[in-house]
């Protein structure tokens, strides 16, 4: 682990001298992580899309766009932020329908978003570069931007053959996104090939910004888990689960019911969304016919957050309903994207703590654990929760029964 860090701290320290003589740097012989980043700021249809490198190859380039890697190895924010900030996004103007066109460098970043390796490339860039760090709840940073004057791969891509086959198939996005992810495609590679207009029906194919795309795969993938899961036996016993990672704690209450699952974000006061002096929060609920809309109050760390807890449910094969509180610290002082969230709640998920025999006493544990930890009084949140109201309801008209 220490030797892996100290390598993260010397790429930081080459990355930042060469930023700073950035103005005389207008050719990259470089490589892809793979990685393409499809832009959402400008006025739909039109996107910037980017093929993401750092500024010279790197035969560890992989690790500049591994969120499992930095969580299995527990990289810090600054390691995480540094890596980012060495990635040039080199990026062209385009449309998202034209995906089904032969325009040559949106071929290229298809390319590169689909291989299984990383990918050789030669890039030329305009002179117009710009260095920013923006703050996104749902996407992960990276430092620098250009636009592309000329692109070439000059390495042989590696595509799965699965990947092959889906792509060729006339079958909808989100079937072959299922068909892929029960092939161990991961949530990482599956956002980055929908992002790039290569799955669905022939005349629904195009672009997808990434921050949609990101949101879009853990909604798919977890939707088709939620099949499963309703015709399995609820759990057997009330379990409390709790973990952090990168200063994102989490208290996972599993109360054996139908599915139903709610989210509460806390952000303490100054953590990374919450300069102020008082506690923020934000909620988000669905009952066992799942939402009709888009969870705007927690946005992308929803889906995140249902889908860990949905594969865990999937790989017992059990049914619950679930309250995920989750409390921001002010350790968490520079949002990364929503690939934290999958990484602490699979963190979490990995830390059962004692199962209890009712729901009383398994609330009343969580709201030990956020005083002792936190200074926090959660009496107010469970007094709010849909869920503990629902559980409680049904509870009721069962013993009626």
């Amino acid at each position: 682990m220490e030797s892996i860090r100290f390598e993260v701290v010397k790429k930081i320290a080459d990355i930042n001298f060469k930023i700073k003589n950035l103005k005389s740097i207008s050719k990259l012989d470089s490589n892809s992580p793979p990685s393409v980043f499809i832009g959402s700021k400008l006025k739909y249809p039109l996107v910037n899309v980017g093929i993401l490198s750092p500024l010279e190859r790197d035969e560890d380039v992989g690790l500049y766009d591994n969120a499992k890697y930095w969580a299995e190895n527990n990289f810090q924010i600054n390691d995480v932020i540094g890596l980012r900030e060495g990635l040039m996004n080199s990026r062209f103007l385009s449309k998202v329908y034209d995906s089904r066109s032969n325009y040559k460098f949106l071929q290229i970043a298809q390319e590169i978003a689909i291989a299984s390796k990383p990918v050789d490339v030669e890039i030329e860039l305009k002179n117009n570069f710009k260095f920013k760090r923006k703050r996104d709840k749902i996407l992960t940073p990276h430092g620098m931007r250009a636009s592309l004057k000329k692109a070439k791969i000059t390495s042989n891509t590696k595509i799965s053959q699965k990947l092959d086959r889906v792509m060729s198939d006339e079958i909808k996005a989100s079937e072959g996104i299922d068909f892929l992810y029960k092939n161990n495609f991961d949530e990482y590679n599956l956002s980055k090939i929908l992002s790039v207009g290569v799955l669905g029906l022939k005349k629904n194919k195009r672009l997808v910004p990434t921050r949609w795309s990101i949101t879009a795969t853990d909604d798919i993938i977890g939707k088709k888990l939620l099949m499963n899961i309703k015709n399995y036996k609820w759990i057997e016993n009330y379990e409390l689960f709790f973990g952090e990672f990168m200063g994102n704690c989490y208290l996972i209450m599993f109360f054996p019911n139908v599915w139903n699952f709610e989210l509460f974000e806390l952000y303490l006061p100054g953590s990374s969304w919450n300069p102020s002096k008082e506690i923020k929060a934000s909620t988000d609920f669905e009952d066992y016919w799942g939402r009709k809309n888009y969870a705007f109050d927690t946005a992308g760390g929803y889906y995140a957050t249902r889908l860990r807890v949905l594969e865990h449910l999937n790989k017992i094969k059990r049914q619950a309903s679930v309250l995920v509180i989750r409390i921001e610290t002010p350790s968490y002082w520079a949002s990364l994207g929503v690939w934290v969230v999958r990484e602490s709640v699979k963190k979490a998920l990995n830390n059962r703590l004692i199962n209890f025999e009712s729901s009383d006493e398994l609330v009343k544990s969580a709201q030990q654990i956020g005083k002792i930890k936190f200074n926090f009084d959660s009496s107010q949140i469970f007094k709010r929760s849909k869920l503990l109201s629902s559980i409680k309801t049904q509870k009721s008209l069962l013993n009626w029964f």
